[in-house]
Formats: C-alpha cells, sequence, structure tokens
C-alpha cells in the first residue's frame, strides 16, 4: 500500500509522493482551508483593518447570505458588527499599553474571578448528588466469549465444580 500522507488542513489522505503531494499542496482546497485555519488565529486589528478597505457585498446585504461564504471579496460585516470590532480593538490596544507602562491589575480583578470561580464550582458540586468515583472497570456481558476460554480459567457454574468421588474428604 505504500506511506500515506495526511493532510490536517483539509482532513484528507493520499497516497505520499513528490507528485501528489505537490499536486495537493498547490491545490484550491489545500489553499482555502489553511486559510481559514490560519484566520481563525487573527487579531482584532487585522481583521478590522481588512474589512474596512473592502466595500460591502451587495448579496448579502440584500438577503442576508452570499453564495461565495467566506471567499467572498467584499465586506460581510454591518456597521453594528465593525463598530463592535473597533471598540474590541481599541480595548486590547489599551490593556497592552498599561502592560507596557507597568500598570498594575485593576483592583478587585482577581477576588472577582476567584469569587466567581468559587460560586461556579459550588454549583458544580450541589448539581451532582453522589460525589464522581470513576466506575470500576467491568467487562460488557458476555465478554470474552466462555467457549474461548480455557477450562482452567471458565468461571465455575452455578453452585461450584463438581467434586469427583475419589477426591472427597473422608
Amino acid at each position: 500500500m505504500g506511506k500515506r500522507y495526511f493532510c490536517d488542513y483539509c482532513d484528507r489522505s493520499f497516497q505520499d509522493n513528490l507528485h501528489n503531494r505537490k499536486k495537493h499542496l498547490n491545490g484550491v482546497q489545500h489553499l482555502r482551508a489553511k486559510r481559514l485555519w490560519y484566520d481563525l488565529f487573527r487579531d482584532a486589528a487585522a481583521i478590522l483593518q481588512e474589512e474596512q478597505t473592502k466595500k460591502p457585498c451587495r448579496k448579502f446585504l440584500q438577503t442576508g447570505q452570499c453564495d461565495f461564504g467566506s471567499n467572498c471579496r467584499f465586506s460581510h460585516m454591518t456597521e453594528q458588527d465593525l463598530e463592535k470590532l473597533s471598540a474590541q480593538v481599541q480595548g486590547e490596544q489599551r490593556s497592552k499599553e498599561l502592560r507596557q507602562e507597568g500598570a498594575d491589575v485593576p483592583p478587585g480583578a482577581i477576588e472577582d474571578w476567584l469569587e466567581k470561580r468559587a460560586k461556579r464550582l459550588s454549583t458544580a458540586q450541589s448539581n451532582s448528588a453522589l460525589p464522581e468515583k470513576p466506575a470500576p472497570f467491568q467487562y460488557p456481558p458476555g465478554w470474552p466469549p466462555v467457549q474461548d476460554l480455557p477450562p482452567s480459567l471458565q468461571a465455575p457454574p452455578p453452585g461450584g465444580w463438581p467434586v469427583p468421588p475419589n477426591l472427597q474428604w473422608g
């Protein structure tokens, strides 16, 4: 069968040789999947800058959907979305400036977080009736099949093994 190459971006595999790998890595589907993956990790400032340079998508504004989806070269963001994104960018910039200046964490931020965490943990514990214990491992019923086991490993019949008369005690 030979070696196979699995592409994490596309979630598919194929026979690994120079021709197939080169063809896949330069293919449109692979490039789209790779771009979508890296877009998940872009910061808000880069997204805002890109969306502000695009014109709004007419089809998306009229119908609420676009045939091109994420591959559309026009913007699918509304004015409210752009305002939210710009507010997020400004908040990130402010927090970055505060960290660079060496400012302390706002008072009460850690205490608030700890208080919320304690409430969350207490509700989680009160919701569970019994403390969670790992269940002991059990084979499913009928496993392993009795006929596959040697006689020395088979379970005794109900009432125990019959004792031959020559081995009975007095």
